[in-house]
């Protein structure tokens, strides 16, 4: 059984791979703002972060820090090379080096970060999960008339397919960047909005416009597309069924 730590381990990814790790037998620690004995704002840092990292395993970076990411990524990094941890796992995302996004440039700095850090380490990318396509439709139901980006289209991922891999490559040694990991299909959004509109039994008009900008252009082109690296199973249908039965 081996000590593994789990930043962000109460958000969207990071409570499936606690469960995972757990059923696997290990011994987990959550580092979360408002998750004791490790209540940690990475952003800050300070002793407690240091006491959560002292004689783990492997440490699992899921947090997922909108504002404050780089900072975040720093703290966790001179931690784990202080305490000498022999395994740092981190998640990013599919297109980070190819879609000119503000959030991708973060998260592409922080693998750079990671990968100069000193700290054996192993990254995986994956595509967007079906949670994050669901809030955005969600959103984009709110009026009577949806708009959606034109021919642009997404490959959305079951997250908890994603949380099993992670634990998986905990489990091992560090592998640096491994194959990327990508949902089952690659979707329209017209399509991807109308089985969400299906499945929550809503009616919308939906309307697709283009939009201005090099992020649009490169998401037109697939950017943050894995065509070959299709190695989800749990498509997004199959996904809001269980949600909007639930």
């Amino acid at each position: 059984m081996s000590t593994i730590l789990v930043t962000g381990g109460t958000g969207t990814l990071g409570r499936p791979v606690c469960e995972r790790l757990r059923a696997d037998g290990h011994e987990v620690r959550v580092l979360s703002r408002h998750s004791p004995p490790y209540a940690v704002d990475l952003r800050k840092g300070g002793p407690l972060l240091d006491r959560a990292v002292d004689g783990v395993d492997a440490v699992v970076h899921c947090s997922n820090i909108l504002r404050g990411d780089e900072e975040a990524a720093r703290l966790l990094v001179e931690a784990s090379r202080r305490a000498g941890v022999p395994h740092l796992l981190y998640i990013s995302i599919v297109g980070v080096d190819r879609v000119p996004l503000g959030y991708y440039r973060t998260k592409y700095a922080v693998e750079r970060m990671i990968q100069q850090s000193g700290v054996p380490w192993t990254l995986l990318r994956a595509t967007q999960f079906h949670d994050l396509i669901l809030r955005l439709l969600q959103g984009l139901a709110k009026p009577p008339v949806m708009l959606l980006p034109k021919e642009v289209r997404d490959q959305p991922l079951e997250v908890t397919e994603a949380a099993a891999r992670l634990a998986e490559l905990t489990a091992g040694p560090p592998a640096g960047r491994v194959e990327d990991m990508g949902g089952p299909e690659i979707r329209t959004f017209d399509e991807l909005a109308r089985a969400y509109l299906r499945a929550s039994g809503r009616g919308r008009r939906l309307v697709e416009v283009p939009l201005p900008g090099r992020v649009y252009r490169a998401l037109r082109r697939g950017g943050h597309l894995a065509p070959d690296r299709a190695v989800g199973r749990v498509t997004f249908e199959e996904f809001l069924a269980r949600r909007f039965a639930a």
